[in-house]
């Protein structure tokens, strides 16, 4: 099973990338922003309290979103494997996330960090926010996620450079172009 994470801060272009990936290695993609999304949209109890904690700009409960993990893994067994988008952001995330693989016996594979400048991310987002009508992206709550990204997210770069798993790639230019670097990093 190949299993592959891809990172970077909101507005890398993630979401992107991975629906290509999973499209062209036949994988399973999970945005875990996705599905907290739409446990939003469906007003759940789930929903209702990811909702408070994302409009803050902050990151919804790891021991929330390792059960929903687990039941998509166990729900889509026939993959071939996985692409995690949007997972994991903290260290303790990706141990866990581990142990969960661990659990299905399989592993993570490789690690795509894409790597985009704050103001590039900031034009991305805002633009987003614009054409989509997303209310998570407005100025002040962009700066928090690229702060939260900067604190949280970005030691995983060490914790997955000392598995020998990290590939960073260059998150500017052409969706195209950054795919065709993307999977030449993946060999």
């Amino acid at each position: 099973m190949f299993n592959l994470i891809i990172f970077g801060p909101p507005g890398s272009g993630k979401g992107t990338q991975s629906v290509k990936l999973a499209e062209k290695y036949k994988l399973k993609h999970i945005s875990t922003g996705d599905i907290l999304r739409n446990e939003v949209k469906m007003q759940t109890e789930l929903g209702k309290k990811a909702k408070a904690i994302m409009n803050k700009g902050e990151l919804v409960p790891d021991e929330l979103l390792i059960q929903i993990l687990h039941s998509v893994i166990e729900n889509n067994k026939m993959v071939k494997g996985f692409i995690f988008d949007g997972f994991p952001r903290t260290t303790v995330q990706a141990e866990a996330l581990d142990q969960l693989m661990n659990k299905v016996n399989s592993k993570i594979s490789c690690v795509v960090s894409l790597e985009v400048e704050d103001d590039e991310v900031v034009k991305r987002l805002l633009k987003r926010a614009e054409i989509e009508g997303r209310k998570d992206d407005n100025a002040e709550t962009i700066q928090n996620r690229l702060n939260v990204y900067k604190t949280q997210t970005a030691p995983l770069l060490n914790y997955y450079e000392a598995q020998k798993k990290l590939h960073i790639v260059e998150g500017k230019g052409t969706i195209d172009d950054i795919f065709e670097n993307i999977c030449l990093k993946l060999g």
